[in-house]
């Protein structure tokens, strides 16, 4: 595991303020894939309560704001075992508005495509994958706009703060057009989609977040709170747990199994090919606010012999 941080457009290593070239070339020849994580909106490396290396992407997270999950674990890493692969904790400031930490994700997301290219130098065969919450998909959308093509296999976006139509930009481009992109959405992020859209600035008019859904031939929008398609994912062998709140931004990966979900994409392409995965999502896709609205099932009527 290697952590890296974008400072401005440049990747140093974490705690220096070296390159991280020579650190790549130490740690990139283990065997497996090359796992690019990216946290999101409110993160800060080296920040004593939000730094993201003691968080989600440590091997063991310390309980800083809150509790969560280890990413780098529930991907696969850290298990002593030769084809691991290797995970790449990527961290860049997202402190601040929102309106300031999008623009900053751009040059992040200049600084991730420089780490992509250094890592494919050193090792060309082997496959390339990011992950990135809330805004750390628009870092990675923008990473595709200085990439040639085929260097990135899978971008896995996790209730993502970017807009539609910059994931249809960085989609057409070289790197775009030969990835596969998986927009994880949930009606439990409605809030937070519309505090984004309502916060920043609209590329076009009438420009919907990612959460309201994704078209393209190579991606696909799986939405995490639809029953039909967590019964289509359990039958095919990636169950996930069940939706338990009405509002949350991070239940794309706190939701037990998720993770688990995203590792086989990344690992097990075979049991995943994104054909496949395109035909779990409904016809019909359930609309923003459904399910803060919902009304909660009410209670049957008690049956005379408990009331007695």
């Amino acid at each position: 595991m290697i952590r890296i941080n974008a400072v401005g457009e440049t990747p140093v290593l974490h705690g220096r303020v070296t390159g991280f070239d020579a650190g790549v070339a130490a740690v990139a020849q283990v065997a497996g894939p090359v796992v690019i994580m990216v946290h999101g909106y409110k993160y800060k490396p080296g920040h004593p309560q939000h730094c993201p290396h003691r968080h989600i992407l440590s091997l063991d997270p310390q309980h800083l704001p809150w509790r969560a999950p280890s990413w780098p674990r529930q991907l696969g890493f850290g298990l002593g075992r030769a084809d691991e692969g290797l995970a790449v904790a990527f961290g860049w400031d997202a402190r601040g508005t929102l309106l300031s930490a999008q623009s900053r994700a751009i040059g992040a997301g200049r600084a991730l495509a420089r780490v992509v290219k250094v890592l494919h130098a050193q090792a060309p065969e082997r496959e390339i994958h990011i992950l990135g919450h809330s805004l750390g998909s628009e870092v990675a959308l923008e990473a595709l706009h200085h990439l040639p093509a085929g260097l990135v296999s899978r971008v896995i976006a996790l209730t993502g703060a970017s807009y539609q139509s910059r994931a249809d930009e960085a989609l057409q481009t070289p790197a775009g057009r030969a990835v596969e992109f998986f927009n994880i959405t949930s009606r439990e992020n409605d809030a937070f989609d519309f505090m984004f859209e309502t916060l920043t600035r609209r590329p076009a008019r009438g420009d919907r977040a990612l959460g309201q859904g994704f078209e393209a031939a190579n991606a696909v929008t799986l939405q995490l709170d639809c029953m039909d398609t967590l019964e289509h994912l359990s039958a095919m062998g990636h169950p996930i747990g069940l939706p338990e709140h009405r509002i949350c931004h991070w239940s794309s990966y706190m939701r037990p199994g998720a993770l688990r979900f995203y590792k086989r994409l990344i690992r097990q392409p075979e049991r995943t090919p994104l054909r496949l995965m395109q035909q779990v999502r409904p016809d019909v896709p359930a609309r923003r606010w459904s399910r803060l609205l919902a009304l909660r099932p009410l209670p049957g009527p008690m049956p005379i012999w408990q009331r007695i």
